[in-house]
């Protein structure tokens, strides 16, 4: 099942407000997970080496593969399920997906967020093509907030429950120091003076926690949002008084409204085309940006930055 990603065809998904999940499992006929196809580049059977790079039985990462010369870090995401931010000692060797000696592991080559990793899965199942409204918000394994590891769920062809994987927040719990690092440029922003607020739109709780942090610290009124839909029923209501909105920050991929329909609707809408629109988005690839700024989003950014967030707003609310 390789080259999921046929680009054009997907972004077009996108802009009508609809998505491709492919839909996988961690144990043999137990439930069923998904992630968002523009993720996944291929799906690989793997019988190679592991080139074991920590001994730590807590340890995320099993080691690196090389795959057609690329050399990438392999996940087990059945282990990232029990993995517990408050307990980063717990022993993950016994959750780790069991196969045959003899038997292939089964790898998600993914991108996104600039990075490409393996994800080690049971088996992959089939590719849902489904509306963003059938996509329902979850209240995800491991509690709410910013320690959910599940942004959405939906019905399988047969009715079952399908949940949606928060692949970012794996990204953030694997390598630490991605946080590290925006910590550190969070440090290098200073605060902005303007009376205009932000509409802020995410369906993953670690990145909305993560944005929150940063408009604060940039001294911005914002009014956030779990998805699309909620953002524009917030923007249309009677009593939102438009001229106070200075900008929307909206993440692509979301439940009920994705943020091509965010952006569709603000700009086809003679009342609020003026707001500038900056997509913050994990997801790899030109066409993406190509696809937003065709429907008039003013600016593409990097997930969660702070300096390139400052910058939009600079930019597009001060003018200096």
């Amino acid at each position: 099942m390789s080259n999921l990603t046929q680009v054009d065809q997907i972004t077009s998904l996108h802009k009508n407000n609809e998505l491709q999940l492919l839909c996988f499992r961690l144990e043999k006929d137990k439930d069923l997970y998904a992630v968002n196809v523009f993720k996944i580049r291929e799906v690989v059977k793997y019988q190679g080496a592991l080139t074991i790079i920590s001994h730590e039985n807590s340890s995320l990462i099993e080691g690196l593969i090389t795959i057609r010369e690329l050399t990438i870090p392999l996940i087990d995401m059945k282990k990232w399920f029990y993995y517990d931010g408050k307990n980063k000692d717990k022993d993950l060797r016994p959750y780790r997906i069991q196969r045959q000696a003899d038997e292939d592991d089964i790898i998600m080559i993914c991108e996104f967020s600039r990075w490409t990793i393996g994800v080690r899965i049971y088996e992959a199942d089939r590719i849902l093509n489904k509306k963003w409204t059938e996509m329902e918000q979850s209240a995800g394994i491991g509690g709410s907030g910013g320690n959910s590891k599940l942004v959405s769920r939906t019905r399988y062809f047969d009715g079952r429950l399908v949940q949606v994987v928060d692949i970012e927040k794996m990204l953030v719990d694997v390598f630490p120091w991605i946080e590290e690092e925006k910590q550190a440029e969070l440090k290098e922003v200073k605060q902005v003076k303007t009376n205009k607020s932000i509409l802020l739109a995410d369906d993953s709780p670690s990145v909305l926690k993560t944005m929150q942090i940063i408009l604060d610290k940039l001294g911005v009124t914002h009014h956030d949002f779990i998805n699309g839909q909620r953002l524009l029923e917030y923007l249309f209501a009677p009593s939102t008084e438009i001229e106070n909105i200075g900008m929307i920050i909206t993440d692509l991929e979301m439940p009920e409204a994705s943020g091509f329909e965010v952006i569709k609707q603000v700009k086809n809408n003679p009342v609020t085309a003026h707001i500038p629109i900056v997509v913050n988005s994990s997801m790899s690839g030109s066409s993406n940006e190509s696809m937003a700024r065709s429907l008039h989003a003013d600016d593409f950014i990097s997930k969660s930055n702070p300096i390139e967030i400052e910058r939009a707003i600079k930019q597009f609310i001060i003018h200096d």
